[in-house]
């Protein structure tokens, strides 16, 4: 019997640890999974403030006043895109001077930049700038005027130039010269006028305009060409009126006496289209 209740004794103690641990476990379990939860929550929460530190230091650090040498060649390139001149054209584009009169605020990437109209690049433009900045509760922009100046190569007098002066190498040079200075006509090849006879004064510096001249002037005598399949004919004649290269006018045949309609070629020479 004592055996027996010894027994029964043991196995009620083993059982009662057993409880006592199953329950100590629980318990950790419990307050670690608790931990664990906390920590997450401590963990995010700091995550959250140093990205959101971080986002704020890289967007100040982005914010950069740009400079007005900068908004000048944002000006220049935003009408460079638009312009449409020859090759041979001088271009200068000037933005407006705004030394003393401007401070740019900071501004977030990108500045945008554009015309302030879509009509053609003109003598005078407006260039509108913005951006997004820290230093404001709405976005910054303002208006930017752009000069344009375009300058073609043509010829002009070397001196003072008469009525019935010959033109020759010493009477023209090659000069760039304003496109809103040029009236009629220009010409930018000197070769192309030698010969060439002055109806007006011309000044000097001034361009020599289809108006100036007359590769063919009224009462000269012209060599008269007509061209065929297999033959080409030449006459003599008088011109009837004033006319430059690519000009329809009345010539006399001086062997007929008849009238034609010729078209100027050269100087003193023109050609009856068959």
């Amino acid at each position: 019997m004592i055996r027996r209740h010894t027994n029964q004794s043991l196995v009620y103690s083993i059982r009662s640890h057993i409880v006592c641990i199953y329950r100590f476990s629980k318990y950790r379990c419990i307050l670690a999974k608790q931990a664990s939860i906390f920590i997450m929550k401590v963990f995010f929460l700091c995550f959250l403030c140093i990205l959101s530190l971080s986002s704020s230091a890289m967007a100040n650090e982005q914010a950069v006043a740009p400079s007005l040498s900068t908004i000048y060649q944002l000006a220049k390139e935003a009408v460079e895109k638009k312009i449409d001149v020859e090759s041979n054209a001088k271009v200068d584009i000037t933005p407006q001077n705004l030394e003393g009169r401007l401070t740019p605020p900071r501004c977030y990437p990108p500045i945008s930049v554009e015309l302030a109209s879509d009509r053609e690049i003109s003598r005078n433009n407006t260039v509108k700038i913005g951006c997004n900045t820290p230093d404001y509760d709405y976005p910054w922009q303002m208006y930017l005027s752009v000069r344009v100046d375009v300058q073609y190569p043509v010829v002009v007098a070397t001196q003072l130039l008469a009525p019935n002066d010959i033109l020759d190498n010493q009477h023209l040079t090659i000069m760039f010269v304003d496109q809103y200075s040029l009236k009629g006509q220009y010409f930018s090849d000197v070769q192309s006028l030698m010969g060439s006879r002055v109806k007006r004064r011309v000044a000097k510096d001034s361009p020599i305009t289809d108006k100036n001249l007359c590769f063919v002037c009224k009462g000269d005598m012209v060599s008269i060409y007509a061209n065929t399949a297999n033959i080409q004919i030449k006459t003599l004649g008088e011109a009837l009126r004033d006319g430059n290269i690519g000009e329809a006018i009345r010539v006399k045949n001086n062997q007929s006496n008849k009238q034609l309609e010729a078209v100027v070629i050269a100087v003193g020479e023109v050609e009856v289209r068959m």
